[in-house]
């Protein structure tokens, strides 16, 4: 039999369940079931027909040389580490999982929410024996702006919606040409600039993909001081040092981001007012099902020489590799 590639995510006891367990038994009848290393190399390529990966890095020397594979399929929407230029070239399929959103959505609106009641600072406080009563606000005198109206963001807006009510704002960034129309859809305003962005808002939640930083010293300096913005995309979106620096000159009160304290993020260990979840906004035990199954479904999907959901790469489909395996 081949090998199926899987990631650790799998094995996460926290998120056991009944169904995960027939997804895999599912596989077992497909394939032999591996574990996904760090990084892929040519060792790990031979016999190797499809691979259900998470953060892995997937090298050029491992694509050329997994002759079998058919399908890369993501454990979520990230795409950075799988390398898609180079199972283009070599004929393998990627896909995302994009059943999370609303996971994602619900967590930014969780965090706009303890921000403006100073959830954080209370607690904070409280603990070390300071019962002081402190200014809070509520989101229906606000304004909110999101910055990327994609998937998420429009699912962060539609559920905003009735918390502003009539008296708040949901002012909306994003260089899509549609964005008119989008922001219609929510009763939104949209800013013609980040800069207007971050100036008229009160909360700035960010979710935009990619690898690049956007979000410096100078956008930040542009908040006002009792601001906040929420980062539940990418750590490396936002320059660490420079909300650091920004935040401890008032510049803004809180910065949330669903990223660990390592890496450029170390600097923020132990500060009150900056708050690092492990990049754990879109995994709920409800969505983790939903990743599961739809990542199974795409390996399935291949294996059986059909063409699965939600592809990266599309142009692949035309590679001699696919059309040798693909039947529909």
């Amino acid at each position: 039999m081949p090998n199926i590639m899987l990631t650790a995510q799998f094995q996460n006891a926290e998120f056991a369940s009944s169904e995960r367990e027939q997804g895999l038994a599912h596989l077992r009848s497909l394939g032999t079931l591996v574990p996904e290393p760090a990084v892929l190399t040519a060792e790990h390529a031979p016999d190797l027909i499809a691979s259900i990966a998470s953060s892995s890095v997937y090298t050029d020397e491992f694509y050329a040389a997994a002759e079998d594979l058919r399908i890369v399929a993501r454990w979520g929407v990230g795409f950075d580490k799988v390398n898609i230029p180079g199972a283009t070239r070599h004929g393998v399929i990627i896909t995302v999982t994009p059943v999370h959103m609303d996971a994602v959505a619900e967590y930014a609106i969780a965090q706009w929410m303890a921000t403006l009641k100073r959830v954080y600072t209370l607690n904070h406080l409280s603990h070390r024996g300071d019962f002081s009563i402190i200014r809070t606000y509520e989101a229906q005198y606000t304004t909110l702006g999101l910055y990327g109206c994609g998937r998420i963001g429009q699912e962060v807006a539609q559920r905003a919606v009735p918390l502003l009510g009539e008296g708040g704002r949901l002012l909306v960034y994003d260089t899509r040409p549609d964005i008119a129309d989008i922001a219609a859809q929510y009763g939104a305003e949209v800013a013609d600039s980040p800069e207007a962005l971050f100036r008229e808002s009160d909360t700035v939640s960010l979710h935009v993909s990619g690898d690049d930083t956007i979000v410096h010293y100078d956008l930040l300096s542009l908040m006002q001081p009792h601001a906040s913005l929420i980062n539940p995309s990418r750590g490396n979106l936002v320059n660490d040092a420079d909300v650091h620096r920004a935040i401890e000159e008032g510049k803004l009160y809180y910065y949330v981001v669903d990223d660990p304290v390592n890496d450029t993020r170390a600097i923020h260990k132990d500060h009150p007012r900056i708050i690092c979840t492990n990049h754990n906004a879109g995994i709920t035990v409800e969505s983790t099902m939903r990743l599961d199954a739809k990542g199974i479904e795409q390996v399935s999907a291949a294996i059986a020489g059909r063409q699965p959901e939600h592809i990266l790469n599309p142009e692949v489909l035309d590679h001699p590799r696919v059309k040798a395996w693909l039947k529909e």
